[in-house]
Formats: structure tokens, sequence, C-alpha cells
């Protein structure tokens, strides 16, 4: 069932972040988060314009989207919004992430979406190839913007126009 996130739900999607830093393929992050640190961050996500939804199984959050403000009070930019999707690596190949992205783009008229993008690091093939089957198609690149223990990675900008 996917539904909207709650405050209840901050830990569990702060856990499901965090299981991703490690990997050094799904987040610009180096060192794991804290929920006090996310709690801002939840707090501007509102359902009728910047929703975070979460996908439960077997009882739990096993994935979360949101769409998020891009450059945030620039009111110009009010019709678009950055998506962004983390998996339980638990859950990983059942098709959550693909469910949420689809969720998430049939509420865009809803809440008045027209533009979304994703900012994907190039290294994150899988989640490149998840958004290319939802229509996303590749809009821009920025080489090197991120550093893992040395190794310079850049920033992929997948973009999709809601009709």
């Amino acid at each position: 069932m996917i539904r909207f996130a709650n405050i209840d739900d901050l830990e569990r999607i702060v856990d499901i972040y965090n299981q991703a830093i490690p990997h050094r393929n799904a987040t610009a992050d180096l060192w794991p988060v804290r929920m006090e640190q996310r709690r801002a961050w939840f707090n501007e996500h509102e359902n009728d314009t910047y929703p975070i939804y979460v996908r439960e199984m077997d009882g739990r959050v096993a994935g979360w989207c949101s769409l998020s403000p891009y450059r945030s009070g620039r009111t110009a930019l009010k019709r678009t919004a950055e998506l962004t999707v983390y998996i339980d690596y638990g859950y990983h190949g059942r098709g959550i992430g693909t469910e949420l992205i689809r969720h998430a783009l049939a509420d865009c008229a809803r809440i008045g979406k027209k533009i979304v993008f994703g900012i994907i690091l190039e290294i994150n093939a899988r989640s490149i190839k998840t958004l290319e089957k939802q229509g996303f198609e590749r809009w821009g690149y920025l080489p090197d913007v991120a550093e893992f223990d040395g190794r310079l990675c850049g920033h992929v900008y997948m973009g999709k126009k809601i009709q």
C-alpha cells in the first residue's frame, strides 16, 4: 500500500536513507544522518504541494519517495519538483521504486506539478534505467561534482514533462 508519510514514519525514512550511504552510489552523504537533521526537510513537505509517499510491505515501510521544491522559495519554479526515491535494501528488485515513481507522477496533476526531475549519481545505472522506463530523459550532466574515497562522480539530471 502506498500512502502519504507522517511524522511517525520519519525514523524509518531516515533508516532507509542511511542504508544507501555506505554503497556510495545513491547519495552524496558520506556519513549517516540523524532523525533530528531530517525533521526540517520532512516538515517542508506538505501533502498538497510537495508530498512524501511511503510504500508499506509486510507491515512496515519498505521504501519512500518525495517530491521536493526546486530552488525553494522561488515562486516561478513552483510547478517543478525534484523526485527522490529510496528503497530498503532488503526489498530491492521487487518493483517498489517503479511503483512509487508511478504513484508520484500520477499525483502531479493534483498538486500542480508540470515538471519532475531526478538528480542521480552517474554510477547509479539502476536508478537511471528505472527513470528512463518511466519516460524520463537525460536533461543535463554535471561532471565530477561528487568525490567518494578519491573517486570522482558526476550528477545526471533526468527530467519529465507531465501532460
